[in-house]
């Protein structure tokens, strides 16, 4: 999971999502520091998004980052981190811990209705992937 989710997410996420257009790494090796750029598909109402890379430890597997810049990111949001983990559980498979962290401009208050399409989305890609790796375990064995 950890090998598609994370670190082959530039080329599987454009073939399992159309909406991702690409994933491309604009500045820095891929490592800590690193900006991805997330170009989402003509028509949506969300252009593009960028991640900056805090921390990836693939013996671990962590995984940390932070929306810095995008269509996705909230006006009142100065910053969105997110820090996870993923777990091998005993009955197979894996447990994926997502801690996110909003921090809003000052002035502004955020409320729990503003991140609930956030988390639905993020949602949405796990069992995307998740989908994929159930159909095709060898993909990533």
């Amino acid at each position: 999971m950890f090998k598609a989710l994370i670190l082959d997410a530039p080329n599987l996420f454009p073939k399992l999502m159309p909406a991702i257009k690409s994933i491309q790494l604009v500045e820095g090796n891929g490592g800590p520091g690193s900006i991805q750029k997330i170009t989402i598909v003509e028509g949506d109402s969300i252009k593009y998004v960028k991640h900056r890379i805090d921390a990836i430890d693939k013996v671990n597997l962590i995984y940390n980052y932070a929306v810095i810049e995008g269509d996705a990111k909230p006006e009142m949001l100065e910053l969105v981190s997110h820090e996870v983990k993923i777990e091998p559980s005993k009955e197979g498979g894996c447990k994926i811990k997502n801690v996110s962290k909003y921090y809003p401009k000052k002035g502004f208050e955020i409320k729990e209705e503003d991140l609930k399409d956030a988390r639905e989305e993020a949602l949405v890609i796990l069992k995307v992937v998740d989908a994929y790796l159930v159909a095709n375990p060898k993909a990533y064995a």
